[in-house]
């Protein structure tokens, strides 16, 4: 698949410079037919015969594998969720964490997270990272560890920067449980899951495909408890009527999710081409240089597929405005930045035309 035959899977690009994969991924025509096929599927099959059913279960099995495979994991350690957001609080209530436990995160993490680590009860201490190269970002978090700290919770990706965190050098420095918020990274650039214990992903950002879904990677799936308010349902068990949770990662499952959407996330992972990760960090690069000749560029190059900057008007009013004028980027609340996204399917003209938008 060539670069131009990869930007014609994509409706979208046919009106907009599209730079927000970061919220919202662009979705595919192929995306779109499958979702499409399969509800048409579920509407003439009645969603209630044996041949229906052997379908759900078939379609899970195969969209866990796929997930699994891009993070290089093993289908046994996948719970299917409805998002980053719904794994983050699945791990966090499993670990039962409570008063006279500390938890270690970043002053950078997406609210789906922070907001789970803040209800369980265990104090939460928080490393100042933003702004600081990633070398001095790893002392922060290590010198915010403590005899008390239960497990270190960030994300691989901050969402407001792009900056890649060092999640297996915490791991190896530290030797402790890390929860890590994969929203920007999985399908954006390379992941390997290794030592790591949990690990989220999200289906509708980077994935391109449909929301609300996603998975929670669980590396040792007796590490967590199935708790309140995490899911008990019949997907959790070997059979009905046992009681008896599944051995894998799937009892974590967040019950029974909707077959057209993982129809279409199936279809997403499907099209990613192979040289996906080659071609993001190239155009992001491009970007990066582009917007730093006219403006502040945020943070270090050479990471991440985000790119933030200082623009010259309010954030969330130039936001606006670029998506009237057919581009879309986002502001990043509280920073007084813009940020673009940048993925396989971007291509160079994409930046000019945000530059040449910015300008005028």
């Amino acid at each position: 698949m060539t670069y131009d035959e990869a930007r014609s899977l994509f409706p979208v690009l046919e009106r907009f410079a599209y730079l927000n994969a970061g919220s919202l991924g662009p979705l595919m025509r192929s995306t779109l037919d499958a979702m499409e096929a399969r509800s048409r599927f579920d509407q003439e099959q009645g969603r209630g015969g044996h041949a229906w059913f052997e379908s759900v279960v078939s379609l899970r099995a195969r969209v866990r594998e796929q997930i699994a495979s891009v993070i290089g994991a093993t289908a046994e350690q996948l719970a299917l969720t409805s998002s980053t957001t719904d794994g983050c609080n699945i791990a966090v209530a499993g670990l039962g964490l409570g008063s006279g436990d500390d938890v270690v995160t970043t002053d950078s993490e997406h609210p789906g997270l922070l907001l789970p680590l803040h209800v369980s009860g265990a104090q939460v201490r928080v490393a100042e990272v933003a702004g600081h190269p990633t070398a001095e970002a790893l002392e922060r978090i290590v010198s915010c560890v403590g005899p008390r700290t239960r497990v270190l919770a960030l994300s691989h990706v901050l969402w407001t920067t792009g900056q890649v965190m060092p999640v297996h050098e915490l791991k190896r420095e530290t030797g402790l449980p890390l929860l890590v918020d994969g929203a920007q990274s999985v399908g954006a650039i390379p992941v390997d899951v290794g030592e790591l214990d949990y690990y989220t992903v999200s289906s509708q950002k980077w994935l391109c495909g449909p929301e609300p879904l996603g998975a929670l990677y669980v590396r040792e799936p007796d590490s967590l408890r199935i708790a309140f308010p995490t899911y008990f349902a019949q997907t959790s068990i070997e059979r009905d009527g046992s009681f008896v949770p599944k051995d894998g990662a799937a009892r974590f499952d967040s019950g029974w999710l909707a077959p057209p959407m993982l129809a279409g996330l199936e279809a997403a992972l499907d099209e990613a081409p192979d040289w996906r990760y080659e071609r993001a960090a190239e155009v992001t690069a491009y970007c990066r240089k582009a917007l730093g000749a006219e403006y502040e560029v945020i943070g270090e190059p050479g990471q991440g597929t985000l790119v933030s900057w200082v623009p010259r008007a309010d954030p969330a009013e130039s936001a606006r405005e670029l998506y009237e004028r057919g581009v879309v980027v986002r502001d990043v609340p509280g920073t007084g930045w813009l940020r673009a996204s940048c993925g396989w399917w971007t291509n160079e003209d994409d930046i000019d035309r945000l530059v040449a938008r910015l300008a005028t």
